[in-house]
């Protein structure tokens, strides 16, 4: 079973190393079998398609997946990178919180 992961979809997050070093972007997907991500508008990669009856073909862009452990969630507060920490509110809700600031994730 895979583990949890502290990053979900719609996240916004920066990336720590790499070619793509400190863009930022919204998650789209969390690939849990593989422990990657994909990153709006991070590793974009070209894809050069054959022409069919369906499709023109030609050159089409599209963002790559890229290791969880390269990205690090946004701080709310602070816009640097954070880590992630849990925390339980006084009504019982289990929440996530940045740990740079400790500003409550989840809302």
């Amino acid at each position: 079973m895979a583990v949890k992961f502290k990053i979900k979809r719609d996240d916004e997050v920066v990336v720590r190393t790499g070619r793509d070093r400190g863009k930022t972007g919204r998650v789209l997907r969390v690939l849990r079998a593989e422990n990657r991500v994909i990153v709006e508008g991070v590793n974009v990669v070209m894809r050069h398609t054959r022409p069919t009856q369906t499709s023109p073909g030609g050159i089409i862009q599209r963002e790559a997946p890229i290791n969880i452990s390269n990205v690090a969630l946004v701080d709310p507060k602070e816009g640097g990178a954070t880590r992630v920490g849990y925390r339980v509110l006084e009504d019982g809700r289990k929440v996530r919180f940045a740990k740079r600031s400790g500003e409550i994730i989840d809302v």
